[in-house]
């Protein structure tokens, strides 16, 4: 960490790359952006430290895992916060969030720094009207920031504050191509969990594949569901379908790159960075029409979207894309444009605006907080 005179001092709490997600990978942007920035000096606490090498074995036993883990990370948080002026803390849901945003407020509190609690999850809507603690903690942080208007406006139903600040997209490696000849070759970077609902992508894919023999289907991220789905691809019948596992960040643009149309079908879902990146990339999308996606995918202008759990409407539109690639085009261009909202200069001042919106004795920055 370096400790220089001008910068803020931003210590991120998050995990980091050895949990491969949507957290982390922002988590990561967000730093490597920072490091050549003068204004902030910024590091990494990782909510899943490695603990001392003779200890390593009890990482593979799933709740020996979580204990030796905490036991790890809270002396981390007390050591590195102390030297922070900002603490920001990326948070998930659930279990979750009492085992990694949890501590990093109650021991920034101890230490008397102020936090802005960066809450990423689709699943806020329940975990809120559930949980009793997480409402407390977030009304008492410093700030809450929240990534879309989607969780901005589930906060506001349980009088909770939050500043929008959009995710970040990677454009490095993401090139715009313009889809001619549109083929039948299908994407999908969703984790195999539950609230990502891959089963009912292979569905669609099955109908795809009913009347477009060649189409191909490349699922990308793996999980506790990968077994049952590979599973259910074969019961189905489905042809060329691949399952990529992990792909590191790095190489993720080359699955972007060699595919054609990008399809998810999520249940619970708030800014994903897979539709982004597929903007980013020229991929038509079609999508569910869950949690915060419509707030960045205006069907019809931006992309296609169906019912939550709608296989047979999922198909319906890759069937329609591939018979009208000239719509397909447009959607793509038109999506293509509105990722200025999410590129570094923006999300930069808007980061700088919340950090000083909390920093005692800081004199604000002109740029504003969106609320």
């Amino acid at each position: 960490m370096n400790l220089s005179g001008g910068s803020l001092r931003v210590a991120v709490v998050a995990p980091s790359l050895a949990i491969l997600g949507g957290q982390s990978v922002q988590a990561d942007r967000l730093l490597q952006l920072w490091r050549d920035d003068p204004a902030v000096d910024a590091w990494l606490v990782p909510h899943n430290p490695l603990p001392p090498r003779p200890l390593r074995w009890m990482t593979r036993i799933k709740y020996l895992r979580t204990l030796i883990t905490e036991a790890v990370y809270v002396p981390l948080l007390v050591k590195e916060l102390r030297h922070a002026d900002v603490v920001h803390v990326f948070s998930a849901s659930y279990t979750s969030f009492l085992l990694a945003p949890l501590p990093a407020v109650l021991i920034s509190r101890a230490l008397r720094k102020p936090v802005v609690l960066n809450y990423h999850s689709g699943e806020a809507p329940d975990h809120l009207a559930r949980s009793t603690v997480a409402r407390r903690i977030l009304r008492g942080v410093n700030r809450n920031a929240v990534p879309s208007v989607f969780l901005r406006d589930v906060f506001a139903r349980f009088g909770i504050d939050a500043a929008v600040v959009p995710n970040l997209v990677a454009l490095d490696g993401l090139r715009y191509r313009p889809r001619v000849p549109l083929r039948p070759r299908l994407l999908s970077t969703r984790n195999m969990e539950p609230l990502y609902n891959v089963e009912c992508t292979l569905r669609a894919f099955q109908a795809v594949q009913a009347q477009c023999s060649e189409a191909s289907l490349t699922l990308v991220g793996s999980g506790s569901e990968l077994p049952r789905l590979k599973a259910l691809a074969s019961s189905l019948g489905l042809r060329n379908v691949v399952f990529a596992g992990r792909v590191a960040p790095a190489a993720i643009a080359d699955y972007y790159a060699s595919h054609d149309i990008y399809i998810q079908s999520p249940t619970i879902d708030n800014m994903p960075l897979s539709v982004l990146e597929a903007y980013a990339s020229g991929l038509p999308v079609v999508s569910t029409d869950v949690g915060g996606i419509p707030a960045i995918l205006t069907h019809r202008e931006h992309g296609l979207l169906a019912p939550s759990d709608d296989a047979a409407m999922l198909a319906a539109h890759v069937l329609h894309l591939l018979a009208d690639a000239d719509h397909a085009r447009t959607l793509a261009e038109k999506a293509n444009s509105t990722l200025e909202d999410y590129a570094w200069p923006l999300v930069r001042q808007r980061w700088l605006a919340v950090y000083d919106s909390i920093r005692p004795g800081r004199v604000p920055q002109t740029a504003a907080v969106q609320t």
